[in-house]
């Protein structure tokens, strides 16, 4: 038997078995993939060896469900006595996953994002009628293994989807940006790629390791009528600020569509 079954092994699904793998909470042999495709199992068979890689549900085994979220519900309904189930879906709520799974079973809905198969994700985590301070702890445990993991209310969770869950795709966004304009500026392409990721890199640890604020950060690289300010001016101007706050809210209220269409 399993510690524990991923039924879904698409880039969610295998962002948390790297990381659950990498970071030693869990041993290869210890985890179960469930997905209906040949060709995935056997993808996912290489990519992580050892790993149990099964085409149906295991019977009494603790399940985090990872399927698209049109697809959750069914794969819900499908599970034989699961010890307890954690579901990744945005948007599907846990009393429409209670409704389909045996009655009194622990759900918890939990929104990782893709940095946690290298160790840095930004999870959290809720709890259903059922669910109790171990299952909590449960789904903290190989949230945080694969970075930092926190417990919100359910209806927090569509916010945390267009925070955390969307922001790596934001921050790729912005990324790509960075190395457009190092180019446009006069930089060979393959040293403004370095020059942007490095500065991402090293702008997001003075956040976790100085325990600044962003602004007090960005007054210390802000020399006034100096470059950055000039920068900073043109951001402004452009709306940049506006603009992400615009993006967060937009994917929380997609997040909010999917689930009522789901949860219909």
């Amino acid at each position: 038997m399993t510690k524990l079954q991923m039924v879904g092994g698409g880039k969610m699904g295998q962002a948390l078995l790297g990381g659950m793998i990498a970071s030693g909470w869990a041993q290869p042999e210890d985890l179960a993939v469930v997905d209906l495709d040949p060709k995935q199992r056997q993808a996912l068979g290489e990519l992580f060896p050892g790993l149990v890689v099964l085409d149906s549900p295991q019977a009494g085994v603790d399940t985090v469900l990872a399927t698209k979220p049109h697809h959750l519900l069914a794969a819900a309904a499908a599970l034989e006595a699961p010890t307890r189930v954690a579901s990744v879906a945005a948007g599907i709520t846990i009393g429409s996953i209670e409704a389909v799974v045996p009655a009194s079973t622990p759900v918890v809905r939990i929104m990782p994002n893709t940095p946690s198969l290298v160790g840095v994700g930004a999870s959290a985590a809720a709890g259903g009628s059922s669910t109790g301070e171990a299952d909590l702890e449960w789904a903290l445990s190989f949230l945080s293994a694969v970075g930092e993991a926190v417990l919100v209310t359910e209806p927090q969770l569509d916010a945390v989807t267009g925070l955390s869950g969307s922001g790596p795709a934001y921050f790729f966004l912005i990324a790509e940006a960075l190395t457009d304009a190092g180019v446009t500026a006069g930089l060979p392409r393959p040293i403004a790629k370095t020059l942007a990721h490095q500065t991402m890199a090293g702008a997001a640890a003075m956040l976790q390791q100085t325990g600044e604020e962003p602004g007090a950060l960005r007054a210390g690289v802000t020399t006034p009528a100096g470059t950055t300010a000039a920068g900073l001016r043109v951001l402004e101007q452009q709306g940049v600020r506006g603009a992400l706050i615009d993006a967060v809210v937009a994917a929380a209220s997609r997040s909010r569509e999917l689930g009522a269409v789901t949860n219909s």
